[in-house]
């Protein structure tokens, strides 16, 4: 079913949704006072989608954003979390973990079953200091994630988390739930199993991946569930191109790029510098264009990136620059772009 008209008007209002992972120290530490008031910059800015997750620096992310949104009407945003990983409290924990760093001492441990989704949710609450969230999505649960256990780890999130879920659901703790993944598959097994609200779907619909177009996004439409595109910048090409200026390599799914991803992205830049276009606008705006997608999220550190990108979701870009993407090969065609 889909979301409620309160739901995806607050997820539509926003021209960008923001991303809570950087706000977890995800890869570099952030001052607790400046993740603060970016979130209220965020808000003031118009910004009203706000996702977060206990994973994103063992729940540092929602208790930043938890406090950046003190003081505003709940219903004045939309807040989402996630379950699947349960945090233990533990002394001897790393203080980098997953690429978060400065992290509090906790350890993560898998739990995608019924009291392990409610034990998180009521977790995720206290930490955010909210009543409610407006939409759970199960966390990771792919095969690329869990290899050996994935079938395990499916059935327990299938017979477990789903079922509660849908109760919190109807007793309005929650708004809605479905899937927070960086896999098609799972989406399309899941499907095939349950009803879902929504998924947050993360780098498989950008300009070098859009292998949800062909399967998952008609089904998403027939089936009325609304898609979040996240990962839009596929961890970074799509950002700061093939030759990123601090002289690392380019990556790609949280990974240096392999090089047929790198002469792919190397293409479009090309087309981007023939029409003036810039990079990350192109990536930023491209799959918001769909009508499966609802809202893109954007992660993002400071308020100087936020206001760019802002300015990169407003900025026109030519008909003729998508239409060269498509020529090249670089777009399937049948993806809608933005204005068509």
């Amino acid at each position: 079913m889909p979301l409620t008209p309160r739901l995806l008007e607050m997820l539509r209002r926003s021209s960008i949704g923001f991303g809570g992972a950087p706000l977890g120290n995800l890869f570099q530490s952030v001052d607790d006072d400046d993740a603060i008031a970016l979130v209220r910059h965020a808000f003031d800015r118009g910004i009203r989608y706000f996702d977060t997750a206990p994973h994103y620096g063992n729940g540092l992310s929602e208790q930043r954003i938890g406090a950046g949104l003190r003081g505003v009407p709940r219903n004045d945003y939309a807040l989402s979390s996630k379950i699947g990983r349960i945090l233990v409290a533990d002394t001897g924990a790393e203080r980098e973990q997953h690429g978060f760093v400065a992290v509090p001492p906790f350890r993560q441990r898998w739990d995608y079953s019924r009291e392990g989704a409610l034990r998180s949710i009521e977790e995720s609450l206290r930490r955010l200091c909210v009543s409610r969230l407006d939409i759970v999505y199960v966390h990771d649960v792919d095969r690329r994630t869990h290899g050996a256990e994935y079938s395990a780890r499916f059935r327990e999130a299938m017979d477990g988390a789903l079922p509660a879920l849908a109760e919190l659901r109807a007793q309005g703790v929650i708004g809605g739930f479905g899937l927070g993944v960086n896999d098609v598959r799972i989406c399309l097994d899941t499907l095939a199993h349950a009803d879902m609200d929504a998924i947050l779907l993360a780098g498989r619909y950008t300009l070098l991946d859009q292998s949800a177009l062909s399967e998952l996004f008609p089904l998403c439409l027939r089936r009325k569930v609304d898609v979040v595109v996240g990962g839009i910048f596929n961890s970074g090409i799509l950002a700061s191109g093939t030759r990123p200026a601090d002289g690392n390599p380019p990556y790609f799914d949280y990974a240096p790029a392999p090089a047929d991803i790198v002469a792919r992205a190397a293409r479009i830049e090309a087309q981007c510098r023939a029409y003036g276009v810039p990079l990350a606008a192109a990536a930023l705006q491209f799959p918001r264009a769909h009508p499966a997608v609802t809202c893109a999220i954007v992660g993002v550190r400071a308020i100087a990136e936020l206001e760019q990108n802002l300015q990169l979701a407003r900025q026109p870009l030519p008909p003729a620059f998508w239409e060269s993407l498509r020529d090249q090969g670089l777009l399937a065609n049948d993806a809608p772009t933005p204005g068509g």
